[in-house]
């Protein structure tokens, strides 16, 4: 077998945290790889104008495969306030990094699976007659990736030829007496052919891990042409996979529902912010975000990541109290998708023996405040984590 190059974006915050550790299990399952350190991230930005440097581009180019950590963005006025001052009034404008990687690598498939782990003391739990129940949610989001309102097609004050040509659209009329500046304005784009290619993913994986249906979840009954499209698309795909169910919701009653009866759901398709929305409240059933993976493919590249954020508060924190599974399991979906499946089914499989036995326990599965406190609560370190995960293989 070849031997793979991963590019590894840490990126900043516990970005830096908990990417060793994932690093650390690779390891000790046996994956033999060689990892090249590649930029990304805030610090990117302020030391050189450019959050995403050529540099890690070209790596990504070269060995098409990335682990990435978490990034911080913060607003357009602190992104100009903080760059050095040599990079001032030379009119860049920050960008996260991560949407743009899938830009430019056209990573138009991302995929978010939400499954809960059993006795995980963070999994949804429900009335039922006198007592309670936990359903078992077994959830995948196939989420557009690089259009939708993410495409960053967006003007504030627009210029004269792009308010012109949206004018001509008689819901602008609501519009006319406000003056340009005072218009902002971001524009969902929906593309054809993108939507095929979603849907036909989503669809294929639904067939292959025996998913009885795919949901889409959009909000067609108002957002008519965008979400129209993605729900016309999947019902022509869905004409080639007979035996898979094609269900559609409104986001809004998506919301609602997956806390009425989230084991219902297999496979969900949505466009980018949608996709983005129901994924994050999915993954608040089965853990939130410390549990909570990702993977964004092109024909070409993949990156895997974990949905959190770069959380700079707990960056420093020693020892670290965060929670590296999320981290952990994006990689395991680098395995699965490299064709070492059999190596990812057992990470999780120790995962899997580590929640299950409740003795390794990070702040967040103990429901405790962050903080260097959360130890005398009995909260394991970040690093004791990994160390259960690795005894358990």
């Amino acid at each position: 077998m070849t031997k793979r190059t991963v590019v590894v974006m840490s990126g900043d915050g516990i970005g830096k945290t908990v990417m060793p550790e994932a690093l650390r299990v690779l390891e000790a399952i046996g994956f033999d790889a060689d990892y090249v350190e590649a930029g990304i991230g805030w610090k990117h930005w302020v030391e050189e104008g450019d959050p995403l440097p050529p540099r890690t581009i070209e790596l990504l180019e070269e060995h098409r495969l990335g682990l990435f950590g978490a990034i911080t963005s913060k607003t357009k006025t602190k992104a100009a306030q903080e760059l050095a001052p040599h990079l001032k009034d030379k009119g860049l404008t920050y960008y996260s990094p991560i949407v743009r990687m899938r830009q430019h690598f056209d990573l138009d498939i991302c995929v978010r699976p939400c499954r809960s782990f059993a006795n995980n003391p963070l999994n949804f739990i429900r009335r039922k007659g006198e007592g309670f129940e936990e359903p078992q949610v077994d959830v995948v989001i196939f989420r557009q990736n690089t259009e939708g309102l993410y495409c960053g097609v967006e003007w504030t004050n627009p210029p004269e030829g792009v308010r012109t040509a949206l004018e001509t659209h008689a819901k602008m009329k609501a519009f006319g007496q406000v003056a340009s500046e005072d218009l902002a304005i971001s524009l969902r784009i929906f593309s054809r052919p993108a939507c095929q290619r979603i849907a036909r993913e989503a669809f294929e994986y639904a067939r292959k891990h025996g998913y009885r249906s795919v949901t889409v979840c959009e909000k067609p009954n108002v957002i008519r042409e965008t979400s129209g499209m993605m729900e016309e698309v999947a019902r022509q795909v869905s004409a080639d996979y007979p035996e898979i169910q094609l269900w559609s919701t409104n986001i809004d009653a998506q919301m609602m529902w997956l806390t009425k009866n989230p084991e219902d759901y297999g496979v969900i398709l949505s466009g980018n912010m949608f996709g983005d929305i129901v994924s994050d409240g999915f993954a608040g059933l089965v853990g939130g975000l410390g549990f909570a993976c990702s993977a964004n493919m092109g024909k070409r590249v993949a990156v895997f990541e974990p949905t959190h954020g770069s959380a700079p508060k707990y960056e420093k924190l020693d020892p670290s109290i965060v929670n590296p599974i999320a981290m952990i399991l994006s990689a395991c979906m680098m395995l699965d998708h490299i064709g070492q499946g059999e190596k990812a089914a057992r990470i999780k499989e120790a995962i899997a023996a580590v929640v299950a036995e409740g003795k390794v326990r990070t702040y967040d599965m103990l429901r405790l405040t962050g903080g260097p406190r959360v130890f005398e609560h009995g909260a394991a370190t970040t690093q004791q984590m990994t160390d259960a995960i690795i005894a358990n293989l």
